[in-house]
């Protein structure tokens, strides 16, 4: 279709292709004669449309081609013109709603019934455009302008129409660019996203898009319970895709490089008969908050022509930027989101997202398109092989808008969030690491095995908020009493949440075992570093020290009753005042000294 048919409501069956014939022809399919007052004036003001749509493509291709040049005078420029442009355009639209609600007036209220039909929603809806922020949009369906637009929407070829909120609603689009924006950065315009109406919805619509019957699916060990249970007690099942399922330990990409070529060879007969090999990873895991090496991982899986998933709920985009980085060989092809967490902040709604390649996302229907992987290899895929039209259009776990605007809020301020529980986080494994008879699981400890690994991929080196303790016992300490422990955990309300969630404002507190992970059989509880003490702990924005003092007074009267020194074994008053402070001035002058400079804004 030219770009001068675009506006056409004959687009893609008219036989014209200039200005004033599509204007003359559009008069005369809504019965207007063009030779009349009333048609001359229409054709004159359709005639002009059609000429500006071609100048707001010629912008759009002028844009594309010159902004990485333009100094950011320039670049300030052009955004505030083209700004102008849009309530110019609005105003117009605006001037027409007067004549044309005249119109509808004289045509419909004379008429029985006429407030079961409600509001025009064309009348009073073009100064929403300028709302501050995203307008929720609550509606099931959508007018459409005319048969040829709806059903080139139906094909995936018409944005401006979404037809219906399962498919596609404003609200959720806003959320998925923005999201896009958030994580890819500079690489935004390769990526897309689609949203889902939980984090759990995102993973299997993920899993239900990529495997097929007998695929191979290697996955970190530590990962969400929920997500254990969906590759083990479903994908895995024969009776459904009989997927087979391979767990790795580690967290670095020699670990992984071992087993790619373990499964490689042990599933050589599936692989021959045209099986796929994918690559799952959590990171930060859940519920240690170890980090993965996503990047080297991401490498390895490229090299060998397989697809890595990862979920980074927990490191959210500011602490765990697997998109942004240089190389394509070691960003991973998807990324999902509980939204539920640290995006939306609050702990009041359930959302998720996957974000990927945008062709591997969507292509219009009937359409295929070219292009290079990350190892430089071409490959062709096909409109029906995206996951909008194999998983999103058919299954309806969308995600609806006030959902969606209620992440959008939350989404304004997460970066200062994550960064105050980074604070909290290393203030809390600090002092708990003080306490001879408590084993703290916190890869932004220096002395944890994981740091080195939490250093080259997480953000200024930040752990994200989510780490474990447990009271197993180490070196020559017994491990602290069962009973004690559980009357111990029954004690921390108010100050901390006994709640099933993590990434909210206020710090929560469980134990996976009997919880998150209570899915995971025992032997693999204890492969995943779960123990019957193991605490798992969601650090929120409250002051570190009122979590301490409520730990210590809830440990005198439990846990001390069978080992009386255990509450007077942690830090000092003083030596705790002195963590807290040290740690907030080293987390805020890390965050500080990463902005960017003046000098660097002005340019």
């Amino acid at each position: 279709m030219s770009i001068t048919k675009q506006l056409s409501p004959l687009r893609n069956s008219t036989k014209n292709d200039d200005a004033m014939s599509l204007a003359n022809e559009q008069a005369l399919h809504f019965g207007i004669d063009p030779e009349t007052d009333y048609g001359r004036t229409l054709v004159e003001l359709a005639t002009t449309l059609y000429t500006a749509n071609s100048k707001t493509h010629d912008l759009w291709s002028m844009t594309l081609k010159g902004l990485e040049g333009l100094d950011k005078s320039d670049r300030i420029a052009w955004f505030n013109a083209k700004r102008f442009l849009s309530f110019q355009l609005a105003k117009i639209l605006d001037n027409l709603q007067n004549p044309m609600r005249a119109t509808y007036q004289s045509i419909a209220t004379n008429n029985g019934h006429f407030a079961a039909k409600g509001a025009y929603p064309i009348f009073d809806n073009v100064a929403a455009i300028f709302s501050a922020s995203p307008v929720i949009t609550r509606t099931a369906t959508y007018l459409f302008a005319c048969t040829e637009w709806v059903e080139d929407a139906f094909k995936g070829r018409e944005p401006l129409h979404e037809i219906y909120s399962r498919l596609l609603n404003p609200t959720s689009i806003s959320l998925a660019n923005h999201i896009v924006d958030i994580e890819a950065g500079e690489n935004a315009n390769q990526y897309l996203a689609w949203n889902f109406n939980s984090g759990m919805a995102a993973i299997d619509g993920l899993l239900s898009h990529l495997l097929g019957r007998e695929d191979i699916v290697i996955a970190s060990r530590n990962i969400y319970g929920g997500s254990y249970q969906l590759l083990q007690d479903w994908y895995r099942k024969s009776s459904n895709l009989d997927v087979a399922i391979e767990w790795v330990d580690g967290y670095e990409a020699d670990d992984f490089s071992l087993v790619m070529d373990k499964v490689a060879e042990k599933y050589q007969d599936r692989i021959a008969s045209g099986k796929q090999i994918y690559i799952y990873l959590e990171s930060p895991c859940n519920p240690h908050g170890y980090v993965l090496d996503v990047a080297g991982i991401s490498r390895e899986a490229h090299k060998r022509n397989w697809l890595v998933m990862v979920d980074t709920t927990v490191g959210t985009p500011f602490l765990h930027p697997v998109l942004k980085r240089e190389e394509e060989m070691e960003r991973p092809d998807f990324v999902i989101h509980s939204y539920t967490k640290d995006l939306a902040g609050s702990g009041t709604t359930t959302a998720g997202v996957v974000i990927g390649r945008n062709e591997e996302m969507f292509i219009p229907k009937g359409d295929s398109v070219t292009y290079t992987l990350p190892n430089g290899k071409v490959r062709e895929r096909n409109w029906d092989e995206t996951l909008f039209w194999n998983v999103y259009y058919v299954k309806g776990a969308f995600l609806d808008a006030d959902k969606a605007f209620e992440v959008l809020n939350g989404m304004k301020t997460f970066e200062l969030r994550v960064v105050n529980k980074a604070v909290n986080t290393l203030t809390l494994a600090r002092v708990f690491d003080a306490h001879p008879d408590i084993n703290v699981s916190c890869p932004g400890l220096e002395t944890n095995p994981n740091y080195p690994v939490l250093k080259n991929n997480m953000h200024l080196a930040l752990p994200a908020s989510l780490f474990t303790i447990d009271m197993e016992g180490c070196e020559d300490r017994d491990a602290i009493n069962p009973v004690f422990y559980k009357q111990f955990f029954d004690m921390l309300e108010p100050a901390i949440g006994m709640q099933v969630s993590l990434g909210q404002t206020n710090t929560v507190a469980l134990c996976p075992a009997m919880t998150t992970h209570s899915e995971l059989p025992k032997e693999a509880q204890l492969e995943a570093g779960i123990k019957p003490t193991t605490m798992r702990i969601a650090v929120g924005l409250e002051d570190p020290r009122v979590f301490l003092a409520h730990i210590v007074n809830a440990s005198k009267l439990s846990i001390d009753i069978e080992h009386p020194e255990f509450s007077s074994l942690f830090p000092t008053s003083e030596q705790i005042d002195e963590i807290y402070r040290s740690t907030y001035l080293e987390v805020h002058h890390k965050f500080l000294m990463s902005t960017p400079s003046f000098e660097q804004l002005m340019k």
